[in-house]
């Protein structure tokens, strides 16, 4: 059975930054609204401390056309900047995801994703 066990090395998003297009598990801080408001006001609602996938970018134009440098992307299209810039939300740490199972790449496309699923499970391909 391949090694499935990975090993993260967190990178304190105030000290280094990762380099542009590539995808990181970052841990984002801020605070829920309170009572489900839309506005969260700055002393209301709960504070989270959370890991989700990104994409970090040197430059990345939101969908109303605002500008923005040095960015974490969610897959929804939130942006959230480095621990102290001027965000409700942002990225205290980053790490580098783990590669996909038994190999050495981040993405299998096509016609080649049976086989790389087959050498991470240890089965002989199917015919």
């Amino acid at each position: 059975m391949t090694n499935l066990n990975a090993v993260v090395t967190w990178v304190d998003a105030r000290e280094r930054l990762p380099r542009s297009g590539m995808p990181v598990a970052a841990a984002i801080t801020g605070r829920y609204p309170a009572d489900g408001s839309a506005e969260p006001d700055k002393g209301s609602g709960e504070e989270f401390w959370l890991v989700r996938p990104m994409v970090f970018t040197t430059l990345h134009w939101s969908e109303d056309g605002t500008e923005h440098r040095d960015c974490f992307v969610d897959s929804d299209g939130v942006v959230r900047l480095p621990h102290g810039l001027g965000s409700d939300e942002t990225v205290t740490h980053w790490a580098e995801l783990p590669t996909l199972p038994g190999g050495t790449t981040y993405v299998v496309l096509g016609d080649d994703v049976q086989s790389a699923l087959q050498n991470a499970w240890g089965a002989p391909p199917r015919t």
